[in-house]
This record gives structure tokens, C-alpha cells and sequence, in this order.
């Protein structure tokens, strides 16, 4: 019999949406043990926006609280809708806590909240923040991860991520593809249960370069990269042209997708599950999923904003943890 997971849930950017998502799906989340990361006068404060309970006690390890709160403090008070970079570190200081207590095996998995890039780049000084997903592998001594979007029956992974458009065929080598490809075949066998995961492979450029007509990077990397690892045991398929990728007959082919490019995959996707989409880092030695929204500024205090990908991503998370175990 599976334990009871116990999931860490940063709230992320405390002028967004986070802390009253938070505050909204804590009483809402069965099977696991919650942790919520943040400071207790702002989670308290917003969980009057949405009518949510706050009867959280303080976090013990090993206890078995189904929801407690590990109190982080703000650096500065915050008001709904309006960014601080002061509040900056404290944001990393949530995610620092999470990841550090996942690797030691206090926390079975890590849920994220949206953060905000441009303010904690804004703030801390001396090092460009890219993103969560970035900052996890550093933090994890990562080498390389890959971003994975799930919803409305797609799984959507990508072989680049937070990068101008201008540089993504520079990106996309033979060494990129191939370490992107391992990852999310071992980890749909290792975390999603899938035996012969069977992966579909879009192009990088309209019609999958046309043999070469409408560029080369088809010819010259992708395809002998699917070669080599088909050669290996990999069950992939493509390079498929991205605009007739995804219907129904094509990916009913498939386990997942390997989109080139972040605007290539993840449209669809979330044309498909907004509101309840997850995005999940593989590659990592500990689970993170996250919600596939950002912080919502405008929604923020208002008690408007909809929980449900974060508690698509708590279940999520939970069923990746169970697994593993």
C-alpha cells in the first residue's frame, strides 16, 4: 500500500494569483499531505478573497497535518496586483526550501504557483532568471531538462524553451535532440508507467523542410537523430510537419510529442486544456509540476481566479509520486 504523498507547494509571486490559488485548493486536495510555502499574513489575507478556511497548522516534518503551512516572510508587504522587486528573493527563497527538502526526501514531489520573471530579474541583480524550469536544473545540478505541457489528452514536450524565435535552429543539434529525446522516453517509462513510450516528432520548419526546400535542419539533424536512436529501440515518429501534427488520427499514433520550439506545441495544447493544463520538468532527480498560467495580476485579490490547473497539478504530482514509489 502506497504512503500518502506529502507535496510542497510554493505560492509563487506573492502580487499574483498564487497565494489565493493556493488558499482555494488547500481543503480541496485528498489522498496527499499539503505544504504550503509562503508567509502566513499574505495566504491568510488572500484566503478571505476566495472564502477559504486558514486553518493551517505550522508545517512538522513527518507530521500528519493533510495541510500545513511552512511560513517563509515577505522582505517587504505586498498588495494584490502590484509587483515588488523586493519580494524577489523571497520568491526564490520558496522554491530553494522546496527544492532542498525534495532532495533530502522531506518532500515526495514539488507543486509550483506562478512566479513573475521579469520582476525577479528586476530584483536580484547579477544573474538573468529564465524561468522555473531553468532555475530547477541549476538548482538540481541538472544538466539538461526538458519542459512537458499534459491537458485535454495531449502530453507536449519541447526540444527548446524560453528562447527568441531567431535562435532556435542554432539550438537544435544532434547532441540537444538526442539528450531531449532520453529524457522523455525514460521518464515516460519511469514516471508516467508507459513500457514502449511512442513519441511523435514535429519538424522545425513548414512542411517538415520540404526534403530540404524550406531549410535543412530536417535533413542535417532531426532526421539523423531519430535514425540513430530508432536504431537504439526508441519508437519515434517524424519529423512530422507541426501544422498536421496534431489531429486525432495522428495522435492517436503517439504517447507524446517533441515540439521544436515553445510557440510550436504549446498553443495547441492549450487551446486544448486551458485552465487545466500541467507543466512538469523531466529530467530531474525530484517531481515538479506547475500550472501552464501565469500570474494574473489583474485576477489578483479578487477572488476570480479558477484553481483548477493547480489542482490538476497537485493530482498530477501525486500520481507521479505514487508511482515512483
Amino acid at each position: 500500500m502506497h504512503r500518502t504523498p506529502v507535496l510542497a507547494l510554493t505560492t509563487g509571486e506573492p502580487a499574483g494569483i498564487g497565494p489565493e490559488l493556493a488558499a482555494a485548493i488547500a481543503g480541496r486536495s485528498d489522498g496527499v499531505r499539503l505544504v504550503l510555502l509562503g508567509d502566513r499574513q499574505l495566504l491568510t489575507g488572500r484566503a478571505a478573497a476566495v472564502g477559504a478556511g486558514t486553518d493551517w497548522p505550522d508545517y512538522v516534518p513527518g507530521g500528519d497535518a493533510p495541510v500545513s503551512l511552512l511560513h517563509l516572510p515577505l522582505a517587504a508587504p505586498c498588495t494584490a496586483g502590484v509587483l515588488d522587486p523586493a519580494n524577489a528573493r523571497y520568491v526564490l527563497d520558496l522554491l530553494d526550501r522546496a527544492i532542498d527538502g525534495a532532495q533530502a526526501g522531506e518532500f515526495d514531489a514539488i507543486v509550483t504557483a506562478p512566479l513573475h520573471k521579469g520582476v525577479i530579474n528586476e530584483g536580484i541583480s547579477g544573474k538573468f532568471f529564465y524561468g522555473h524550469t531553468e532555475y530547477l536544473a541549476e538548482r538540481t545540478g541538472t544538466g539538461r531538462v526538458v519542459m512537458m505541457l499534459t491537458g485535454g489528452g495531449l502530453r507536449v514536450a519541447l526540444a527548446t524553451t524560453h528562447l527568441p524565435l531567431k535562435d532556435v535552429p542554432a539550438a537544435i543539434t544532434v547532441d540537444t535532440l538526442s539528450r531531449t529525446l532520453r529524457i522523455l522516453h525514460a521518464d515516460l517509462r519511469s514516471k508516467f508507467g508507459i513500457t514502449t513510450p511512442r513519441i511523435l516528432v514535429a519538424g522545425l520548419n513548414p512542411h517538415a523542410g520540404e526534403s530540404g526546400h524550406l531549410g535543412r535542419e530536417e535533413l542535417d539533424v532531426i532526421i539523423p537523430t531519430l535514425d540513430a536512436l530508432r536504431a537504439e529501440g526508441m519508437a519515434l515518429i517524424g519529423p512530422l510537419p507541426a501544422d498536421t501534427l496534431f489531429n486525432r488520427k495522428q495522435l492517436e499514433q503517439g504517447d507524446a510529442v517533441l515540439a521544436m520550439y515553445h510557440d510550436q506545441g504549446l498553443p495547441v495544447l492549450k487551446y486544448a486544456s486551458f485552465g487545466e493544463g500541467i507543466n512538469i520538468t523531466l529530467g530531474l532527480p525530484v517531481i515538479r509540476t506547475s500550472v501552464d498560467h501565469g500570474t494574473a495580476l489583474d485576477l489578483a485579490g479578487t477572488g476570480r481566479a479558477d484553481p483548477g490547473s493547480l489542482k490538476a497539478a497537485i493530482d498530477l504530482a501525486a500520481e507521479l509520486a505514487r508511482h515512483r514509489d
